[in-house]
């Protein structure tokens, strides 16, 4: 898992007005909160902020006013619903070697079995619980020769060493629906067949 650097600044200015200024400087206003301790509020470099953002549930390394190092994890982003910048972010402060409940994206690798069936995410991200440091980017699965009505569940999937379930075993994590298109061209040539007679 990546670790990444950013230089915080501690704010003290709060409300529309204030957050308005600071994404005009090209910055974001954060609130770092967790382990309990009083809500910090930040402002972090927008750009590095936005490309690290890229990466699911990358670790933040923040160096806050050049004085004390946290580590963090993203928990929640409010992105501009037009022009997609940062609007503000709330980061998770964690600890090396603590566990932390987070979720990760589930990606799908190989051929269904024919018959042009669909695939379907029910869960596009696995809730697990892993070490703050050690937190996996992705979960692949291999759906290789499913054919239609078969599922992938929870318990199925194999999750790196250190990471544990943080949903239901028995849910349904993917799962394969049969192909509409055929049924809807059979229908139709019994209705021509129909109009012809």
């Amino acid at each position: 898992m990546s670790e990444v650097k950013l230089a915080a600044e501690t704010r003290t200015e709060f409300g529309k007005g204030a957050a308005r200024r600071i994404r005009r400087e090209n910055k974001v206003p954060v609130v770092l909160y967790g382990h309990g301790s009083d809500p910090l509020h930040l402002t972090l470099p927008g750009h590095e902020l936005l490309l690290a953002l890229r990466t699911p549930n990358v670790l933040i390394s923040l160096d806050i006013d050049g004085k004390a190092n946290e580590l963090a994890i993203p928990k929640a982003v409010q992105r501009d619903p037009l022009k997609g910048f940062l609007e503000h972010v709330d980061l998770l402060l964690v600890k090396r070697g603590e566990k932390v409940t987070v979720e990760i994206p589930v990606h799908a690798e190989g051929e269904l079995a024919p018959g042009g069936n669909l695939l379907e995410h029910v869960l596009a991200a696995l809730p697990v619980e892993a070490e703050a440091t050690h937190i996996p980017e992705a979960v692949t699965v291999s759906v290789e020769g499913l054919a239609a009505g078969a599922s992938v569940h929870a318990k199925d999937i194999t999750l790196p060493k250190g990471v544990s379930l943080a949903v239901d075993a028995d849910a349904v994590v993917l799962q394969v629906l049969q192909a509409q298109a055929e049924e809807t061209a059979g229908e139709e040539t019994e209705g021509e067949e129909a109009a012809e007679a």
